[in-house]
């Protein structure tokens, strides 16, 4: 099997926006856990936005979307996506706090 990053004839990609029912309160103590680490290892930048990278996060988690899908729709790669989603879930298990806010 070849792997190629071109699309198929008359094929291009499609993004399209769905509904994750979050509330604003986990969104945002799971993005203040980000700020929190990056702040202790001293990372510069990310491509996006803790708030994002939450979001992103969450959807992953919560609705299992594929993490190819969530880097093509947010110009990433799955490869970060995944990093994302490892990292956010090592910082809840050593915070357990965090649980019972989500």
């Amino acid at each position: 099997m070849t792997k190629t990053k071109k699309h198929a004839e008359d094929t291009c990609p499609l993004v399209y926006q769905c509904r994750l029912p979050l509330s604003t309160r986990t969104v945002n103590r799971l993005a203040d856990l980000l700020r929190r680490h990056l702040k202790v290892i001293r990372s510069r930048w990310r491509i996006l936005p803790p708030g994002k990278i939450a979001v992103i996060v969450l959807a992953v988690l919560r609705h299992h979307q594929r993490l190819a899908d969530m880097a093509g729709g947010n110009d990433v790669s799955e490869s970060t996506v995944r990093r994302w989603r490892d990292e956010l879930i090592t910082l809840l298990a050593a915070s357990p706090r965090a649980w019972t806010a989500l």
